[in-house]
């Protein structure tokens, strides 16, 4: 007899992963979340959602930075990215999260991992006020490498029709672009960044900077919001960079011109740099570099954003066509 077990897949490890996982799911459950429906979907109620009101959704995962976090067992930041790259992305358009939804694959389930990650993903969807509202955990031997795990999710926000950004009517020439930090690198470039560190001891302080989990820019811009900038468009710098991010909510006839060295570029990216060896153009085409969120705002606000930790790192600018759209300018170093 050759069992569902011998051939890689275990149902009696994946109802353990559940009940492991079971707490922390429970933990981000809103006044929304009606329970029923056996589990195999998610209830929602829509009772909030008032006239004038759009649904938003985007899915992404964490790339290859899964599997330089699970050479280290250091799989709750995992999860908290999942979650944060996601709400960043809806953030952009003006929406709050509603709920999420995770999908985690592995040649072989090991319920500790999966709870874990589950485990991030909950606590990141808790500060969101974002409820955890089902996932999937597929065991797929064959398809991934032993030992490889996968991590995508799925979330939904709101947000008003008339107060979606960006507004792209209202961005002028002149305009300030503000810097929001990032935590890292977040979810992006790890394909280098693996490479680069496969024949380095990484010290603790290290390892921190490179795995530390994506922030969530959801509190920053409430914070801009609450003190009265006005904020045109938002920009999430994932893959791609500045130059890749910042065109995607700017008018066809604007970019900007990014001004090197009105940030401080932290570590690690400043070692990520010196290991490979590359230029500016490519280091901000593969990573962040310390931005993590561009924004446009008006220009009378500067002043109060930059009380709020987001300094003015460029400006509007026109150009014409077949012009690059993103310019940087001076030096980092």
């Amino acid at each position: 007899m050759i069992t569902y077990r011998d051939a890689g897949v275990d149902i009696d490890a994946g109802n353990r992963a559940v009940a492991l996982l079971a707490s922390s799911v429970a933990s981000t459950i809103t006044d929304e979340v009606v329970m029923g429906g056996g589990g195999f979907g998610g209830i929602y109620a829509a009772d909030r959602l008032g006239p004038g009101k759009v649904l938003v959704a985007s899915t992404d995962g964490v790339g290859t930075k899964a599997e330089l976090a699970g050479r280290y067992e250091r799989w709750h930041g995992v999860g908290m990215d999942l979650v944060n790259h996601c709400v960043n992305d809806i953030l952009v358009v003006g929406a709050e999260p509603l709920f999420f939804l995770d999908y985690i694959a592995t040649s072989q389930l090991i319920p500790e991992v999966v709870a874990e990650v589950v485990g991030g993903i909950a606590e990141a969807c808790r500060e969101a006020g974002c409820a955890l509202l089902g996932g999937e955990t597929a065991e797929m031997p064959g398809v991934y490498m032993p030992g490889a795990i996968d991590v995508a999710g799925t979330i939904v926000g709101m947000a008003d029709r008339d107060r979606l950004w960006p507004r792209l009517d209202e961005v002028r020439e002149g305009d300030p672009v503000v810097g929001v930090p990032s935590s890292g690198p977040h979810t992006n470039g790890y394909s280098l960044i693996r490479r680069l560190v496969e024949s380095r001891e990484l010290s603790p302080e290290v390892l921190d900077r490179l795995l530390a989990p994506h922030r969530s820019y959801l509190p920053l811009v409430r914070s801009l919001q609450a003190a009265g900038v006005e904020l045109k468009a938002l920009a999430h710098i994932t893959g791609g960079g500045l130059f890749e991010n910042l065109p995607r909510v700017l008018p066809t006839a604007l970019g900007a011109t990014v001004e090197l060295g009105s940030w401080k570029v932290p570590e690690p990216f400043v070692s990520l740099v010196d290991w490979s060896g590359i230029d500016d153009a490519e280091a901000f085409r593969t990573w962040n570099m310390g931005i993590g969120m561009a924004v446009v705002i008006d220009r009378s606000h500067e002043g109060r954003a930059g009380e709020l930790g987001c300094p003015r790192i460029g400006s509007v600018v026109s150009v014409e066509c077949g012009d690059d759209r993103v310019v940087l300018s001076g030096s980092w170093r």
